[in-house]
């Protein structure tokens, strides 16, 4: 780790770095959870609190986590003991960054199940069984008691497999194929629906402004808790892609320019799905249904819809599997070094904890209790934790250094001034939220 150099290796240039870090930012979250906001909360008009809110957490928040990562050269655990170092408490500090760490953990099992149900639903449309029972039907059968081990396994053998080879050779390089493939599908799709009758509906619904939604506190609330969770603000993931970034890289802009690449998903996400749900007259339901059960039927309707969900369904595995690796790795580096185990044997170690803890959850019923359990109680109190930790308990002065390197120029006080007044109140904010609204991202 000497010169700036982890033992995992680095990133090797700004681009793989914000390309794997919006890797990490797109997930499930921005394709069936932002579009349903976007229209149900004031269409174009709900824009305006969500771009506010994604520009500040961009701007200090994925800035703090990549700088103390950076700096502490070292994941969750030892970034957070390095920022208690700072106040005599080292041990404290490493005790506090297993609860963030157990959040990854706790994602990567529920977020690997979701996955499962992904790769079997891309091999329904490839094979034409998805459409060959009713779409609520095959949901069914995929998210019962052990309904889905095979694609389960797969999945978490494949992130595993992908992070045995490291930095540069895993998670680099399979960003770049992965992310780049996400957003021309969705554009090929985005552009399909655009000529279906009807769709300009859901155009509507998602871009007519409806402004007196700006006055209502839900819509304020709802495009907090989006941009939030939307850029993996966690007080894990996120530090320890920082651990592995290169001095010269300029952590502000380049958080700037993850914040911005992830919006741009989330709207293509909207632009794909919306149109076609419009056109077909169904109802625009959030959250898993849309994907699972929604979306089959508008395909079985669409001319050459086997092909479209294929399309649609790999596009969603590259975005899910980008995330998942993310959080995996926040996992494996802790373990490898706290532990000083090796990075093969950190590697299995998580993979097989996620899928034997997973296996048991499958149920669907089961799966969004735990995923509610841990983005709501566990979560939020990472990412307060790591806010707190980074800009009062380390200190602004001395981030602010790390900050700085290959930034041109020093930082507006502006920067402090929204990092620790007003971006580590709102993290405290979004954690009682979550909990007064039993979730809001």
């Amino acid at each position: 780790m000497s010169n700036g150099q982890h033992k995992n290796g680095n990133f090797t240039s700004t681009l793989g770095f914000v390309i794997a870090c919006v890797g990490s930012a797109v997930g499930l979250g921005n394709i069936w959870m932002f579009p349903y906001r976007l229209g149900q909360y004031g269409g174009a008009a709900f824009l305006i609190p969500y771009l506010l809110f994604i520009l500040l957490f961009g701007w200090v928040g994925l800035s703090a986590e990549f700088a103390v990562g950076r700096k502490a050269r070292t994941g969750t655990i030892g970034a957070y003991g390095y920022c208690f170092a700072a106040r005599g408490r080292e041990k404290t500090g490493k005790a506090l960054g297993w609860f963030p760490l157990l959040g990854s953990l706790g994602i990567a099992i529920g977020y690997s199940i979701v996955l499962g149900w992904v790769l079997r639903s891309l091999a329904g449309a490839v094979t034409g069984s998805l459409f060959e029972t009713d779409a609520a039907a095959y949901f069914a059968q995929a998210t019962g008691a052990f309904g889905s081990v095979p694609w389960h396994f797969i999945i978490v053998a494949a992130v595993s497999v992908i992070l045995l080879t490291g930095v540069t050779k895993g998670i680099e390089k399979v960003s770049k194929v992965m992310m780049p493939l996400f957003f021309v599908l969705f554009v090929i799709l985005a552009v399909r629906v655009a000529f279906l009758p009807g769709s300009a509906k859901g155009y509507e619904f998602l871009f007519v402004p409806r402004w007196e939604a700006l006055l209502k506190v839900d819509t304020w609330v709802m495009a907090m808790g989006q941009a939030f969770f939307s850029l993996s603000i966690t007080g894990s993931g996120m530090i320890v892609y920082g651990a592995y970034l290169d001095d010269k890289v300029d952590i502000p802009g380049a958080s700037v320019r993850t914040a911005l690449f992830d919006t741009m998903a989330a709207l293509l996400s909207g632009l794909a799905i919306m149109p076609a749900v419009f056109a077909f007259g169904i109802d625009a339901g959030s959250g898993p249904s849309l994907i699972f059960i929604t979306l089959p039927g508008v395909f079985r309707q669409m001319p050459m819809g086997r092909l479209f969900a294929a399309f649609f369904f790999l596009s969603v595995s590259f975005a899910g599997i980008t995330s998942l690796i993310n959080m995996f790795e926040a996992v494996i580096e802790s373990w490898q070094t706290q532990f000083r185990i090796s990075r093969p044997l950190s590697t299995l170690l998580c993979g097989g904890i996620t899928f034997l803890v997973g296996v048991f959850l499958e149920e669907e019923s089961r799966t969004g209790k735990w995923l509610d359990a841990v983005s709501i109680g566990i979560v939020p109190v990472g990412a307060v934790l790591g806010a707190v930790s980074v800009y009062y308990v380390l200190g602004y002065p001395k981030i602010r250094e790390e900050l700085e390197k290959g930034h041109k120029g020093r930082l507006s006080e502006a920067f402090g001034f929204a990092a620790k007044y007003i971006y580590v109140p709102l993290t405290v904010l979004v954690l009682i939220l979550g909990f007064v609204y039993k979730g809001i991202g």
